[in-house]
């Protein structure tokens, strides 16, 4: 066989295997050169490169141009202009000088500065010195931005002021969501619109419905000088006027208001509070506690329940009043203010405590009428009756009128009950101490007969129409009698415990509300007046050189140590 024959052969066996190779290194180098194409086709839709419209001299090659002169650029949807800029396009990168804007064609978005720097793959514009971002109403100023186009979010810091139509903010730092409407401030916040100005360091702004929502310590200052503070944030809805404190104080110059979680709305001048509420009324000097309250500003009514206490404050004492419910009623009429007391009523004072079903405190006149078979204890005396009132003046208990079943109880210095009872009676204290007393419809007395105050002679019981007794440390010094009376005395070594009672005795000192009866209803913990306040921080902080500025600066001045 033939060099070529054997030559054909080989061909004719191979040929396919070739071909066959051949055919699938096309392929290959079509689907790399698809690929590719299809790479730079996505890279194009999603990354986009800068397009330069207009420049009056465009200087340099292109690695790097430099564009001078009414300088406008294109991105996707932003239109860029400048005085001048230098355009990096193998880095898809531009860094604009001058009267710089960046303007988007389908939002309402516009932002100016002084310099800037544009990166067409990311979509990140830092702007720098005097920039405006604005967004329909609201205006964004301040010295460093950084834009986000793919997100949407701007973020300042080193100081920014956001002002709409209603509202001015500023702060150290923030973030501005704009598909959102949202804009974080940081650090030294300060919210300043025409009926207040707010402090706080973390708060969230929604442009759009205008609220505002605080975290941690927030402190308010409204146009008529009251005061809002909330230790645990804050949410307040600048068009509605509605305010939602944690832990937070409302005070004004005729009350303080207190809850966990309050809630105000300054057009209905409401107030609402949940968990450890306490209102306090500065004219009356009275304070109510509960578990949770209501207060009508104009109507300057409140409503206060669970566990309610009240504190009306003295120049020299506090009476304390326990309940479950509790209203109370200012008014420019003295007669018109009242506070209301109903269930589980426990009173005291240094020297004066009391029980009873409900309550009715008259601020005009300081009495107190007590309902449903009240107990009231003073000092060495007990009364008691169907309901009664009582008046304190100067401090103390003045006088006390009790109807139907009245019933009193004085101890004397060796500690005998001294007792009076009937349909109706009156009587009169001194410096706290019973002195008269006076009992009319089947009035009916006993009382031990002492000699010189130590010696016991026995017990003189009287039965007349009425009884007028006088007394001093709780012995009789004096009875007058508007009828003949009815009297009997039993000797001192015929007393027994049933002749030395009248009908209807009970001595129940052992029910008499303590200060700890009250504490253990409420314990109140009191306000820290030396509470963190941020309107009493200073706007400008002092900064101390360190020891290398001060050492500096003394060799400026010529006082540095001496060369060697």
């Amino acid at each position: 066989m033939s060099l070529r024959a054997v030559g054909l052969l080989v061909c004719a066996n191979f040929a396919p295997a070739v071909f066959d190779y051949m055919t699938r290194i096309s392929f290959l180098f079509c689907l790399v050169l698809l690929i590719s194409f299809s790479g730079e086709k996505l890279f194009a839709q999603q990354g986009s490169t800068l397009e330069i419209n207009q420049a009056d001299v465009l200087i340099g090659a292109s690695g790097f141009e430099r564009l001078v002169g009414n300088v406008k650029m294109k991105h996707q949807n932003s239109l860029i202009s400048c005085d001048s800029a230098h355009f990096f396009r193998a880095e898809n990168k531009a860094r604009l000088f001058g009267n710089v804007q960046i303007k988007d064609v389908e939002d309402p978005i516009v932002t100016n500065s002084r310099y800037a720097e544009y990166d067409g793959n990311t979509k990140i514009a830092k702007l720098r010195n005097k920039v405006v971002f604005t967004n329909q109403e609201t205006t964004l100023t301040t010295e460093f931005l950084d834009y986000n186009r793919e997100t949407n979010v701007a973020t300042y810091f080193n100081d920014g002021k956001v002002v709409d139509s209603v509202n001015v903010l500023t702060s150290k730092r923030g973030v501005y969501e704009i598909n959102y409407e949202k804009i974080t401030f940081l650090d030294d916040v300060v919210l300043v619109n025409p009926d207040y100005t707010m402090k706080t360091d973390n708060l969230v702004y929604l442009t759009i419905p205008k609220t505002a929502e605080t975290i941690g310590l927030t402190n308010l200052i409204s146009k008529e000088g009251n005061t809002l503070d909330a230790q645990n944030g804050s949410f307040y809805d600048t068009q509605k006027k509605q305010f939602r404190f944690f832990d937070g104080i409302v005070e004004t110059e005729e009350s303080r208001v207190k809850a966990m979680e309050l809630f105000y709305d300054e057009n209905l001048a409401y107030y609402e509070g949940k968990e450890d509420v306490r209102v306090l009324n500065k004219e009356q000097q009275t304070e109510v506690f509960g578990d949770e309250g209501k207060y009508w500003e104009e109507r300057k009514y409140s409503l206060v329940y669970g566990k309610s206490l009240v504190r009306r404050y003295f120049e020299k004492d506090t009476l304390y009043m326990t309940a479950d419910t509790l209203i109370s009623q200012d008014s420019e009429a003295d007669t018109a203010k009242y506070l209301l007391a109903f269930k589980s009523i426990k009173l005291y004072k240094t020297d004066l405590s009391g029980l009873a079903d409900s309550l009715l405190y008259n601020y005009s006149d300081s009495s107190i009428q007590l309902f449903q078979k009240p107990v009231l204890w003073n000092q060495k005396s007990q009364i008691s009756a169907d309901s009664m009132v009582f008046y304190i003046a100067n401090e103390n208990l003045d006088r006390v009128r009790m109807k139907d079943k009245a019933f009193a109880i004085m101890t004397d210095t060796l500690l005998n009950f001294n007792q009076m009872k009937g349909r109706q009676m009156d009587g009169k204290f001194v410096e706290g101490q019973i002195q008269t007393l006076e009992v009319v419809g089947n009035a009916e007395s006993l009382y031990y007969a002492l000699e010189a105050d130590t010696v016991n002679q026995g017990i003189n019981k009287i039965l007349s129409a009425s009884i007028k007794m006088d007394f001093e440390e709780g012995a009789v010094r004096r009875a007058n009698f508007s009828v003949r009376p009815d009297g009997k005395f039993t000797p001192v070594q015929l007393i027994t415990e049933e002749n030395s009672r009248l009908e209807g005795f009970q001595w129940r000192i052992e029910e008499k509300p303590t200060k700890e009866t009250i504490d253990a209803w409420r314990k109140v913990e009191e306000i820290d007046s030396k509470q963190k306040n941020l309107f009493n921080e200073p706007d400008v902080k002092l900064m101390m050189p360190t020891e290398e500025e001060i050492q500096n600066q003394l060799k400026k001045s010529g006082f540095g140590p001496d060369k060697p």
